[in-house]
């Protein structure tokens, strides 16, 4: 009788878990867009914004879950685990079908295909990695030296919150402002670093009392490496260039205003420019704002404050953006900015104007809106990605309660 009524309640348990699953598929009634949701492990993700998330041979994406990697195919999508086990997701390679991570305090590797995993080479002491390079010849960090106040995420464990490549938990910490405060004020001397991916060395390229963060290499250059310095936005002169032999340091930006601010950059496709967040001034007037790292030149896209997004992406040829909004408490202060937005972009003609090679290259991107997010705790920043194929903007969401991946037809629904 005890096993009978067990199996019941098991049952109805059961019953109730399917019916509050989310929907596997919709039309968002606001945009006419078709919406799918992609995993069906509650406490899945798609990566950050800035990490490579599809395997080399553009047919799958990597995601986290609660209790590993997995894969999904992105015709069937069918999923596949290849990591077992709580690890942080560096990126997924360029080069062959494999995904970096880091466990037990070293960098991995797995190829999806076979599932043949490979310890790299151990972390140094206090340590992280963030970066592969185009022909996954080398990695990228950082670790802080001596033993000055240690501001990095708590290790992984079975009950720790999923953490990203920078070490930081998906959802977004309450006192994260003061956190970042107290960091750049200490000053911590830090070492950037290279690990020769086949024998697992290190060569330090750079170190800095400036806290050094978000190293991302270009995808198409096997040499050149991106880098922040990190804090508070008004108070830094963020995004940075330097040579994997830590040669040729470059300021990419240069302040002009008071309140100015610029960040969470990201690579084109093609490795030619550096797209990043542009204020003038802070929280007032918005810009996607564009640089040439061979030839110099800059192009600047505007918005409205509605449409301003945490991030933003671009597809592989450079047609169309993607960003994922924000709520009231983002630094736009939007009163209608939760949405996963499509960008359409503009250039705005001379029109026989003044002329000079240094000139910012203006233009507009028009919005277009693909789902309503005002269901959505924006404390987990959705991260938007083109899919290969540029038909889906994948991202995550809570909508539903527990994280998944979801992703959005770019083309609006018959």
């Amino acid at each position: 009788m005890r096993s009978a009524k067990a199996l019941l309640l098991g049952l109805i348990v059961l019953s109730v878990a399917r019916a509050e699953e989310p929907p596997l598929s919709w039309i968002d009634p606001d945009t006419g867009h078709r919406v799918i949701r992609l995993t069906t492990e509650p406490g899945s993700a798609s990566l950050y914004f800035n990490q490579n998330g599809y395997t080399a041979d553009k047919r799958r994406m990597i995601y986290t879950t609660p209790g590993g990697v997995s894969t999904l195919d992105l015709k069937t999508h069918q999923s596949h685990e290849v990591v077992n086990a709580r690890v942080r997701v560096v990126v997924t390679g360029r080069k062959n079908n494999t995904v970096y991570y880091i466990q037990h305090d070293a960098l991995w590797v797995t190829d999806v295909d076979t599932l043949r995993s490979r310890e790299i080479g151990k972390l140094p002491r206090r340590g992280s990695i963030a970066t592969v390079n185009a022909d996954e010849t080398l990695a990228a960090g950082t670790y802080v030296e001596g033993d000055g106040a240690d501001y990095n995420q708590p290790p992984l464990s079975a009950t720790a919150p999923q953490i990203n490549s920078q070490g930081h938990p998906l959802d977004q910490p309450l006192n994260k402002g003061q956190m970042m405060e107290q960091r750049l004020a200490a000053k911590l001397p830090m070492a950037m670093f290279t690990m020769n991916l086949k024998t697992g060395s290190l060569k330090v390229i750079h170190r800095a009392t400036d806290w050094l963060n978000h190293l991302e290499f270009s995808p198409t250059d096997p040499t050149l490496l991106m880098f922040c310095h990190e804090g508070p936005w008004h108070k830094i002169d963020r995004i940075w260039t330097i040579r994997a032999d830590g040669g040729k340091i470059n300021k990419i930006h240069q302040r002009t205003m008071a309140m100015e601010i610029f960040g969470h950059e990201f690579w084109s496709q093609d490795g030619r420019i550096i797209w990043y967040d542009w204020q003038f001034p802070r929280g007032e007037d918005f810009w996607l704002a564009g640089y040439n790292v061979q030839t110099g030149e800059r192009t600047a896209y505007h918005l409205q404050r509605n449409e301003w997004s945490i991030h933003f992406n671009v597809t592989d040829d450079g047609q169309l953006f993607c960003g994922d909004g924000g709520d009231p408490g983002q630094v736009a202060h939007a009163t209608d900015g939760q949405w996963i937005y499509l960008f359409h972009p503009e250039k705005v003609g001379n029109r026989e104007g003044l002329e000079e090679p240094g000139f910012i290259r203006p233009g507009v991107l028009r919005a277009e809106k693909l789902v309503n997010m005002s269901k959505h705790n924006y404390r987990l920043e959705p991260n938007v990605s083109f899919t290969p194929d540029r038909k889906w903007i994948v991202f995550r969401s809570n909508m539903f309660g527990p994280t998944y991946a979801f992703a959005v037809e770019v083309a609006k629904a018959n």
